[in-house]
């Protein structure tokens, strides 16, 4: 089967480009709108993009044509918290994807608590295990052949990380089986770790590796 994209419907090129390009981290994003109104959203075209300097990004699509309060919450403050899904918050992050206007409190909705972060303002989630406090660097608009944006990818400086030490190895690794984290797959799909393994990085033998 031989697919050119521009051939399908935003749906179709949709449904199968998030079926092929699996497991994909969940961006829990918690952010802050003009007024101080809190909003969380899951993102799942999301991901780490460089550790120095610390950055992430996530692609945002609209609304109604016109941005998502995710985006325009960023537009407004330029700050951000990443609560990472463990496996017993689905139910709270799938509720906290609910369609609603701004100032519509997902928190609340989802039957969450707040805690306060350290650095940036937005409230992190507190029953997620791990969070990723960031500030906004950039911001890109994708483009269609016609020239209109259809999503914007947000670039973010991460200021400050929380881990919960029941999950936390000294000197700087994690407990993935702990973690539990939670992927995203096409349509309504989710995936939960399965068995972990190891695989040694390859050297030329006699080289210098």
């Amino acid at each position: 089967m031989d697919i050119d994209p521009a051939s399908l419907s935003e749906r179709d090129r949709h449904l199968l480009l998030t079926a092929l390009v699996v497991p994909r981290p969940i961006g829990w994003i918690s952010t802050l709108d003009a007024r101080g109104r809190p909003n969380l959203a899951p993102y799942s075209f999301f991901n780490l993009v460089a550790s120095s300097p610390p950055t992430l990004i996530v692609s945002i699509g609209q609304r109604d044509g016109g941005p998502k309060d995710t985006l325009a919450n960023l537009r407004a403050t330029g700050e951000l918290v990443v609560n990472v899904v463990s496996d017993d918050l689905t139910a709270a992050m799938n509720a906290s994807s609910v369609e609603s206007g701004p100032g519509h409190d997902e928190f609340a909705f989802a039957g969450l608590e707040t805690t306060p972060s350290t650095v940036v303002r937005p409230p992190r989630v507190a029953a997620a295990r791990a969070h990723l406090e960031a500030r906004l660097v950039d911001e890109v608009a994708v483009v269609d052949d016609d020239g209109v944006a259809h999503n914007h990818v947000v670039f973010a400086r991460i200021v400050h990380v929380h881990v919960d030490d029941a999950i936390f190895t000294p000197p700087h690794r994690i407990d993935m089986a702990a973690l539990a984290p939670v992927a995203r797959l096409a349509g309504t799909g989710y995936a939960r770790i399965g068995e972990l393994f190891s695989v040694p990085r390859p050297e030329v033998p006699g080289g210098d590796g």
